[in-house]
């Protein structure tokens, strides 16, 4: 038996943080492409169809997660039909998810559109946008599913080419499609979906060469058996109400920011961009540790379990003080990247030490939120969320008429904490709840993953 070593532990991370990464330079990348055309109106009508997008998959992101950790847990069988139901349950919510998605799309648009209350340019370019992308909910919703169950087994090719590609795809169509084909706002809609399509059926084939498909045909009886799927319905719940909460707080934070002043509304803007690219830096870590952890889960291995929270802790200490250098020596140039307005620089540099203090309090919480996934013990997890919106709400009431933008940024801070120390607090409950008392006999593990 191997054990689990800083070197495969890293054969994971750092692919999924390539992956990862990207992901959020797309709504960046349309927003630019359509900045180059003559009306600010192609501009508001993407983003107000991104925001519409990245709200409704945002809340359904637990079908990545929760498969994720599922699958990860059936490395420790070489049967095949654990497999396949890993994947197959929640392709069979993905589904219908996506399909409700389709049927509601006239409410969904009707309503979007009035609570943004655009003018009648912008919004007929948001409409134009959503009704082509809509089409796409369901190859959306399923490729989060093809993905989580990718990453969970650590097929790491399989997770760059998915990721890395198809939104490398997503950029080069934007392009064309916008600058030689004039479509503007309809043609970055069929760009995009285009490579969800491409994504879609990417994701399919690389599980069937993991998967027979007479194996996936012969457990779709299964997919009756409601004890396991309340199991699975169970751990979505609870991941949605974390996104649920985390969004709240979100909205708040801009929707707080944007009554304040124009210049710190750009510099909060600015500065939450930054915390979104440090957090997915740290998801690599956070998928890595789900993997292991539903590993060693699958297998009752306590002691692995354990080592890979060790050398996580390492890890995460040394990407911490490497993005903490980073951003100190590294500010004037990072800021610069998104204005060169001299009025929101400055205010972003006022407020700039709040991400120092965010890198210090985020990213336990989201490696810890990773264990939790990989055993498929999500109610700490949520509840992390719940408490830590429940020390916001009143914070960003109490200190936001005092201290202005700084006691916005604190509560966001504290909100943080919250988060990371709940996550800690339960990790003996983890434990006991994944694998008994103590001194409960363990068995043998198997071999770790391994990067392919």
């Amino acid at each position: 038996m191997q054990a689990i070593t800083h070197r495969n532990f890293l054969h994971l991370a750092i692919p999924f943080t390539l992956s990862t990464v990207t992901q959020p330079l797309l709504g960046a990348v349309d927003t630019a492409v359509v900045g180059r055309l003559d009306s600010p109106a192609f501009i508001g009508g993407v983003a107000i169809g991104t925001v519409i997008f990245n709200t409704l998959y945002w809340l359904f992101g637990f079908l990545r997660v929760a498969t994720s950790g599922f699958s990860a847990q059936t490395l420790a069988t070489s049967d095949n039909d654990p497999k396949a139901l890993a994947w197959l349950r929640p392709l069979s919510l993905a589904a219908l998810i996506g399909l409700a998605f389709v049927c509601l799309q006239q409410p969904l648009i009707a309503a979007a559109l009035q609570l943004y209350d655009a003018d009648a340019v912008t919004a007929g370019h948001a409409h134009s946008y959503f009704n082509i992308l809509i089409w796409g909910a369901p190859l959306v919703l399923i490729g989060y599913v093809n993905l989580g169950w990718l990453m969970g087994r650590g097929h790491v090719r399989e997770v760059m080419w998915l990721q890395i590609g198809t939104n490398s795809l997503n950029i080069v169509l934007d392009f064309v499609m916008v600058n030689y084909f004039d479509a503007a706002v309809a043609g970055v809609a069929w760009a995009t979906l285009i490579s969800q399509g491409v994504a879609f059926a990417l994701g399919l084939f690389f599980i069937f060469r993991r998967i027979p498909a007479s194996t996936i045909f012969a457990n779709l009886a299964a997919l009756r058996d409601l004890t396991a799927m309340k199991k699975l319905a169970a751990v979505n719940r609870d991941l949605f109400i974390r996104t649920a909460c985390l969004l709240t707080m979100t909205n708040i934070f801009v929707a707080k920011g944007s009554s304040m002043s124009a210049d710190i509304l750009a510099a909060n803007a600015i500065l939450f961009q930054l915390q979104y690219l440090i957090a997915y830096l740290f998801d690599g870590l956070a998928n890595a540790a789900a993997v292991f952890a539903g590993q060693f889960t699958g297998a009752g291995d306590r002691e692995g379990f354990l080592r890979t929270r060790n050398i996580a802790h390492v890890h995460l200490a040394l990407f911490s003080v490497i993005l903490l250098l980073i951003l100190a020596l590294g500010k004037n140039s990072l800021l610069f990247l998104f204005t060169d307005l001299e009025s929101v620089l400055a205010v972003c540099r006022s407020y700039f030490f709040y991400l120092l203090l965010f890198v210090l309090t985020m990213p336990l919480g989201l490696v810890y939120y990773g264990f939790y996934v990989g055993a498929t013990c999500v109610a700490p997890v949520r509840n992390s969320l719940i408490i830590a919106l429940c020390l916001f709400l009143p914070l960003e009431l109490l200190l936001i008429p005092r201290f202005h933008n700084h006691g916005l940024w604190l509560a966001f801070i504290l909100f943080c904490a919250a988060r990371s120390l709940v996550l800690l607090s339960g990790w003996k409950q983890l434990l006991r709840q994944t694998f008994g008392p103590q001194n409960s006999p363990k068995n043998a593990a198997p071999q770790p993953v391994r990067a392919n």
